[in-house]
């Protein structure tokens, strides 16, 4: 069998394929009104294509646990119901394809507040429906983000209930897998690095003190997730800097083992996006070697992301042990039936529609 159409389960779930489709944000939601945050049918088809051309997991974009969580005013949001609402349109859908219906729940801290990329992605203020955006630290990313509000612990603690109220309700919109977000320079990768962390308390200085909020924020989620569900948590495995300078890919070997022990079933494996300016080497597979030592050296089950744009690639990935899923970004939006097409060349089954029987 083709290690990439190999069926894969996690406590009771299992996805029916390893070609999965990783969180990216669409920037497509209203950013007033009613439905603020809620997904629209740019959401559905966007999805449901993915779903309907045999991806066997989809985690739905960064998702904010609150208005201020978002990276932009045009994301996702699960903090009231009648967002609850118009997700379940899109798990129905999802599960009747055979797809397993994920979410990423995120929070931007210093990063949250900026347009839309094809807008520039710069920075917006109120006149744009933008906010004052908190970190750990007052740092700013750079020099075009406003320096962000310093957390107090009270507020702290507010940010983790609402990881956990994302996640109960995310479990009432359909989701059967919850994501947490912990990459890509966010507010937990901000906790997590001291290149963004400069506190003084117990939330920052030592490993043991950065690494204290993320721990939090899975505890209270996986207290909220059912037991027979799957608990993912995405990260970056370096920051790209110099030793000591930053979170290193021996912090996430270290780090991998605590999540599992807190009840997280799967990292995604990613790098990046706390610093400006770094220079990262990139190219085809540039970041599976962070997730071969997360599932070797940690022994946790880990998913590989980063331009894996071949069939014969994504095999290879998991035939050698390197991850045990693989998550097609750019790929799966250039051609939304990837998964047949790899299934026909491999001599794979997988998922195809009554309605398209006819292009089998």
């Amino acid at each position: 069998m083709s290690a990439l159409f190999e069926p894969y389960t996690l406590r009771s779930l299992t996805a029916a394929n390893r070609v999965w489709m990783p969180p990216m944000c669409q920037y497509s939601a209203a950013p007033e009104g009613p439905l603020t945050g809620a997904p629209t049918d740019w959401h559905f088809q966007h999805y449901g294509a993915r779903a309907a051309g045999g991806t066997g997991l989809i985690i739905v974009e960064a998702t904010g646990v609150s208005p201020e969580g978002r990276i932009s005013p045009y994301d996702l949001g699960i903090w009231n119901d009648a967002q609850v609402e118009e997700f379940r349109r899109i798990t129905s859908f999802l599960k009747s394809q055979g797809t397993v219906p994920g979410i990423q729940l995120g929070h931007a801290g210093r990063k949250a507040s900026t347009d839309r990329p094809w807008k520039g992605g710069g920075p917006v203020g109120a006149d744009a429906h933008g906010w004052q955006a908190v970190a750990p630290s007052a740092l700013a990313f750079d020099e075009r983000h406003a320096v962000p509000t310093e957390l107090t612990v009270d507020g702290i603690k507010e940010v983790v209930q609402q990881f956990a109220d994302a996640a109960q309700r995310s479990l009432d919109a359909g989701f059967e897998v919850a994501e947490i977000h912990g990459a890509h320079g966010y507010l937990i990768g901000q906790f997590l690095s001291p290149h963004s962390n400069r506190r003084t308390d117990e939330y920052g200085g030592s490993y043991e003190n950065r690494t204290r909020f993320a721990l939090e924020v899975v505890d209270a989620v996986r207290a909220v997730w059912p037991d027979e569900l799957p608990l993912f948590f995405r990260i970056s495995a370096t920051d790209w800097l110099a030793d000591g300078e930053g979170w290193s890919a021996d912090d996430t070997v270290r780090f991998a083992g605590e999540l599992k022990a807190h009840g997280v079933d799967l990292i995604d494996v990613s790098t990046g996006g706390n610093a400006s300016g770094v220079r990262i080497p990139v190219g085809p597979g540039y970041q599976v070697p962070f997730a071969a030592r997360v599932r070797n050296e940690a022994g946790v089950p880990a998913a590989a992301v980063g331009l894996i744009t071949e069939v014969d690639q994504a095999e290879k990935i998991l035939a050698n042990g390197e991850a045990d899923a693989v998550l097609l970004g750019r790929e799966l939006l250039r051609d939304p039936s990837f998964a047949r097409h790899a299934a026909r060349e491999l001599g794979a089954d997988v998922h195809v529609p009554e309605q398209y029987h006819r292009s089998v």
